[in-house]
Order: structure tokens, then sequence, then C-alpha cells
């Protein structure tokens, strides 16, 4: 996966972002870890994989997907507020779990561990564990990759037109 390519593009979207609704000076990293939270747990939803009590199939791998990268754009708008862009690899330690329940679960504990301590150390194992839990998902680096490429262009129309 090409990390620049992928950082690069989101402080664009963020420049913008800020830009427009006067958040330039204004610290945004706790605002956006509740978001990579959400997003998640909204993964999470798509997925089913937690909802033991229901026989309804999960949502199409194309909808899954693009939950998925919603997690990415927090997670790189993340790096980008601690100045981590610069990394040419984000592989933490681990493998990933033996379900993707575990993994979420997770995936969780992780970011509040890097909400803490705001280490690279913390964010590269969160990365890392984020793009395990897309590939128990089904999902390669060029699925991730190109999928977030399109979303960034939708979430760009999306502040075009005052969403």
């Amino acid at each position: 996966m090409n990390y620049q390519k992928l950082f690069s593009m989101q402080k664009g979207l963020d420049e913008h972002i800020e830009t427009k609704h006067g958040l330039k000076n204004e610290s945004l990293f706790d605002r956006k870890v509740l978001a990579l939270l959400v997003e998640l747990g909204e993964l999470a939803n798509e997925t089913r994989c937690f909802k033991f009590w229901s026989l309804k199939t999960s949502s199409p791998q194309e909808t899954i997907l693009e939950e998925f990268v919603d997690g990415v754009h927090f997670i790189l708008s993340l790096g980008l507020e601690c100045g981590f862009e610069k990394e040419t690899e984000y592989i933490g330690e681990g493998e990933a779990k033996a379900s993707i329940n575990d993994q979420f679960l997770y995936v969780f504990e992780l970011v509040n561990k890097f909400r803490n301590s705001m280490a690279l150390k913390d964010y590269k194992e969160l990365f890392h564990a984020y793009i395990q839990l897309g590939e128990l998902l089904g999902f390669n680096a060029l699925h991730i990759e190109k999928a977030y490429v399109d979303k960034n262009e939708v979430n760009y129309e999306r502040q075009r037109q005052g969403y």
C-alpha cells in the first residue's frame, strides 16, 4: 500500500475541511478518535459478526469495504495530527486474532491505547491491526487503496455540497 499517497490525499482533505469549517487552530485529536470509534462500530454493524441472535447476513462486500475505508480516513488523519506521515511502513507486532469479533475488540483497545499515549509505536500497532481486520474481512492492500481513493473523492464532493 502506498502510505505516502494516502497520507498526502488525507492531508489535502483535512486541510480543506479545517479551512472550510474554521478549525485551523483547533485540536481535533479527540474528535477524530471518537469518529474512528464510531466508524469502527458502524463497520462491525455492517459485518454483523457479533449479532449471534440474528440470522440476517452481513451487508454486501462493497458496503463493508466502504465502511472500512472510513476508518482508514480517520487513522490517517490521526497520524497527521501526530506528525507520523513520514514513515514508510506501518507494521505493528502480532498476528491477527482468531476471529473477526476478536480483531474488532483488539482494534477498539488499540484506539484507546493510542489515544492515551499518542506514541508512534502504538499508532503503528493500531494501523497494522486495522489492516489485519480488513484482511480478515476479505480485503487486500489493492482493494483498500482503491476504495480509499474512491471514497476520498466522495468526501470532497460531500464537502462541496454542504454535507
